[in-house]
């Protein structure tokens, strides 16, 4: 169908020096290696998000062919992306987590369909298992982490689907209004275009795909506003958070 439709130090000290050191300064213990600590840095409906959450979502953004050409990932944008996630991965356990459990084949379906068609992984032939995790190492991440977060991605379109797109009915009325105002003009004078027959189902989707959207969007909005989401890390806090704590958008 015609494609319109459409992340030493060297120590040199001498014996001299160093028997000079010992006289000089009493015997001290050494001191133990610095620890790297996780911390929290918000906490959406009393579940914790942590530094290394917001970094691994940043990680993480490399697997979404979307975020091609719109630069890095900022982390205040991935802790946006995180407050949204989490705030409907809380309603999907509260509903029916069961009924949007994905199966294993539709999640290993859709980790080989990323590997082949990924542009960035294209070109580190990540078909194969080599080149794939060899991806994946360049980026910080395992294999099993990304199967993990592609499952949970999945759950999520899964539950979309089965709360919003039931019910809904695209009109032939709507269809024939797409096709002749949104894709015939597309095409120059004098250029085939193809009939409504061949495209109708085509353009059902994407209407029913937008209907869904304008749902879901005003699902998560009023979860935002009914949720409490506190911002604890201030250089974490986007234009879209208002002010240092308090609710804000996913």
């Amino acid at each position: 169908m015609n494609d319109r439709l459409h992340l030493r130090f060297n120590f040199a000290l001498t014996l001299s020096g160093l028997a000079a050191c010992l006289v000089a300064a009493p015997l001290r213990a050494q001191a133990p290696a610095a620890v790297v600590l996780d911390r929290v840095v918000a906490v959406v409906n009393d579940q914790t998000i942590l530094a290394s959450d917001v970094d691994e979502e940043v990680r993480l953004s490399v697997l979404d062919p979307g975020g091609v050409g719109s630069g890095v990932l900022t982390p205040q944008r991935a802790m946006e992306q995180l407050f949204g996630r989490t705030l409907i991965q809380q309603q999907i356990r509260q509903e029916d987590v069961l009924a949007a459990e994905p199966a294993q084949a539709d999640v290993d379906a859709r980790l080989m369909e990323l590997r082949k068609e990924l542009p960035a992984c294209v070109r580190r032939n990540c078909s194969t298992d080599a080149g794939w995790k060899a991806f994946l190492a360049g980026h910080g991440l395992t294999p099993e982490r990304v199967a993990s977060y592609m499952r949970s991605r999945v759950q999520i379109l899964r539950f979309i689907e089965l709360r919003f797109r039931q019910g809904i009915r695209i009109s032939q009325q709507e269809i024939e209004t797409y096709y002749r105002e949104k894709l015939l003009p597309q095409y120059a004078a004098g250029e085939e275009t193809p009939p409504l027959d061949q495209v109708a189902p085509r353009i059902e989707e994407i209407l029913l795909e937008q209907r869904v959207n304008v749902l879901f969007d005003d699902w998560l909005d009023n979860l935002r506003k009914q949720g409490e989401v506190e911002v604890l890390d201030p250089a974490l806090e986007s234009a879209e958070t208002p002010g240092a704590a308090g609710k804000t958008n996913p």
